[in-house]
């Protein structure tokens, strides 16, 4: 026969599948979230332009990591990402190359 601590072992995992089978009913029964839609953002020129030097930035290389356009354009994307107001850009030098673009016109 079962002594009295098997009897208490015993009761003490039925208690607890019970908790468990009443907690996954409980979990299941509860109504899903609602998704919140968020507006979409319009992207202003000056993010797009901004957009496009990064990516021309990004394509130079590490030979032209020490480009003063790309520099200066790095320092705004991480003004802008703490939060700070938006500068505008320094003007391109005349000599300066456009965003590379393929066929279907996306940046490389």
């Amino acid at each position: 026969m079962l002594g009295r601590s098997d009897t208490f072992r015993v009761v003490a995992i039925i208690a607890l599948i019970a908790v468990v089978v009443v907690s996954l009913i409980a979990i299941h029964q509860r109504p899903a979230p609602s998704v919140i839609e968020t507006p979409s953002i319009a992207l202003s020129p000056a993010s797009d332009d901004l957009s496009a030097e990064l990516r021309r930035c990004g394509a130079l290389g590490p030979q032209d990591a020490e480009d003063a356009r790309c520099v200066a354009v790095w320092e705004e994307n991480r003004r802008r990402f703490f939060g700070r107001p938006a500068r505008p850009l320094p003007p391109t030098p005349p000599g300066a190359a456009a965003p590379a673009t393929n066929a279907a016109g996306d940046a490389r």
